[in-house]
């Protein structure tokens, strides 16, 4: 999944870009003028914070409204304040306008004037607009409040607060709700670029903001809250009779500045909705608190243990691919292990649709799916039954074994092997059923059945790997197995378990990687006591004796087994009835190959 992910995130990547700059040349081809910053190094300058439930300010009469006042700022001082870092803060209890308790909008707006002058336009003997510049935004944020109506299918009881169950009543499912967080962050970006109006690049452009007059540019200010984490913001109502708030100032480096406003940026794909591409809340919080609290060089490990994950997974599915793509014999396949996984495939879709998970998951599973149902046309025979048709339109599918696993002894050991997993398997499944209807709540009966068998396969999804280490004990062969593909998985399950246990994570994820790697370690351990035989049946459906013919082995030796020891109808049974043959030494290249 992690592949599919990132090529979606290339594309994104790729259309987030922007156009290109224009071009520099004005009116009549001559080149435009660079503009300069309207503050100099060392301005001294005023700060001017105001609090309103107004988008647009105008009312600098009203001593309620102002929040915060610092006179005397210099334009690029890095060294001023109470820590020597040019920042400087101030905290306050607001108090809350009735319009604000009932879900209305509040907002902050920042004035730097150049010292000696006054932001409100009224006073023309204060005011200049080239020596002001302005920048507001909405300081409460607004969230999306779910409510899924669950019940015990049973009782009909729920353990769901009341209060919740009234306004999911009043507001329906979804409630969009102000939330306040009480820290934000004013930045001034020290930064005296010669900007050429129509040049700058996004999404930087959309901050730097030109005089009509002069041409030159206002000094830039951002409002950084980049590091404020959603579990900290809490919901305004009418319980509450202020807010706090903690305003502080700080100085911005150019490229630490870039790095913000690259985060921040909205992604044009926004015509999908905010919940279907961008990444939830719960996610960027993770990645905030990696970069906050992990070791430097830990995060770098894990970055490049990242990138390394994600080679690893995109080469085990195209490994993936060609074999299943290349393979002529299912000799020592697990058929049914591969039906089985389109079933798990089809409940972990339903699932997450079912739960309104992330778009991008969504089109990760579905073209997982996709690909388990291609598998089936690789290991049987599917054909179009025009003469029977399901509801008098659509052709009928029929579904046949391919010959090479009928005629092999793998079907015998396959039926066997899932006649044995079912004695565990449906018991298993029953309790786990009964469990979910007795202790869990659902929406209904679709998602009891839904969110069982997903709970099912998570917690006992192990066992359906058992066949396949049956076969192998059967025919006392390996070969058949793709062990690129495999390698590549177990190097990944590998990397999952240190993330599983560096990163927080459910037990029952931990649990996941966990069996998995002891099944990995079965099949090595077959690996090593299934050593190399010369009439062993490789993955291409070749075995060691047939170097100078190169075609697939005679069905009566793939009968066989993979060693000479193995039950039933045995290669030596067969060598019996004709003259007994030395195997021809095996060639360095089919070494190579096994």
């Amino acid at each position: 999944m992690t592949q599919r992910i990132f090529i979606i995130w290339a594309i994104s990547s790729w259309f987030r870009r922007g156009p290109a700059p224009q071009d520099q040349a004005g009116p009549g081809g001559a080149p435009r003028v660079a503009s300069r910053n309207l503050f100099p190094k060392d301005t001294l300058m005023n700060l001017h914070v105001y609090i309103s439930e107004h988008e647009h300010f105008t009312d600098f009469n009203a001593t309620s409204a102002l929040f915060w006042e610092q006179h005397d700022l210099v334009y690029g001082d890095w060294t001023s304040g109470e820590n020597s870092d040019g920042c400087y803060e101030h905290f306050a209890e607001l108090d809350i306008p009735q319009s604000v308790q009932q879900n209305g909008s509040i907002y902050i707006h920042v004035y730097f004037t150049k010292s000696g002058f006054h932001p409100d336009p009224r006073q023309k003997a204060l005011y200049r607009r080239l020596a002001t510049v302005h920048m507001s935004r909405m300081i409460n944020k607004y969230k999306r409040r779910r409510f899924q109506k669950t019940k015990n299918l049973l009782t009909g009881e729920t353990e769901a607060d009341p209060e919740m169950i009234k306004r999911a009543e009043d507001f329906g499912p979804v409630e969009v709700i102000s939330h306040w967080h009480p820290n934000i962050t004013i930045n001034i970006v020290d930064d005296h670029t010669p900007w050429v109006k129509g040049s700058v690049p996004p999404p930087l452009d959309q901050y730097v903001k030109f005089d009509a007059v002069s041409g030159d540019y206002y000094p830039i200010i951002y409002f950084n809250d980049y590091w404020n984490l959603q579990k900290d913001y809490y919901p305004i109502n009418e319980s509450l009779a202020s807010l706090p708030l903690r305003v502080s100032f700080c100085p911005l480096s150019l490229w630490r500045w870039q790095l913000y406003a690259a985060q921040s940026t909205k992604s044009p794909w926004n015509f999908l909705g905010d919940e279907l591409y961008e990444q939830s809340d719960e996610e960027q919080d993770s990645v905030k608190v990696a970069l906050l609290e992990t070791n430097p060089y830990l995060l770098a490990l894990t970055i490049i243990v990242s990138i390394v994950h994600s080679v690893f997974e995109f080469l085990a599915f195209k490994n993936d691919i060609q074999f299943w793509n290349s393979r002529q014999s299912l000799e020592g396949l697990s058929v049914r292990s591969v039906f089985f996984g389109v079933f798990q495939s089809f409940v972990v879709l339903l699932y997450i649709l079912d739960n309104e998970t992330n778009f991008v998951v969504q089109v990760s599973v579905f073209i997982g799916v996709l690909i388990d149902l291609w598998k089936i046309t690789k290991v049987m025979d599917v054909r179009l039954d025009r003469e029977h048709r399901v509801a008098g339109i659509f052709p009928c599918p029929t579904f046949k074994d391919k010959s090479t696993y009928i005629e092999s002894s793998t079907k015998v050991y396959d039926d066997m092997a899932f006649r044995y997993l079912s004695w565990i398997l449906f018991p298993l499944l029953g309790c786990y059923a009964v469990y979910s209807l007795l202790y869990l709540e659902h929406k209904g009966w679709y998602s009891w059945v839904l969110s069982m068998l997903y709970g099912f396969l998570l917690t006992f999804g192990f066992i359906t790997m058992t066949p396949q280490l049956f076969i192998n004990y059967k025919l006392k062969s390996v070969a058949h197995l793709p062990w690129r593909m495999l390698t590549y998985k177990a190097l990944n399950t590998f990397i999952d378990d240190l993330f599983a246990f560096v990163i927080k994570m459910p037990v029952m994820y931990r649990i996941g990687c966990l069996r998995d790697d002891v099944v990995f370690f079965i099949y090595l351990y077959q690996r090593w006591i299934y050593r190399v035989d010369p009439t062993r049946v490789n993955e291409f459906g070749m075995s060691g004796e047939d170097v100078t013919a190169a075609v697939p082995v005679p069905q009566a030796s793939t009968t066989a087994g993979a060693l000479t020891s193995a039950p039933a109808t045995s290669a030596s049974e067969e060598a019996t009835t004709s003259e007994p043959q030395e195997a021809p030494p095996k060639p360095a290249e089919d070494k190579k190959k096994d």
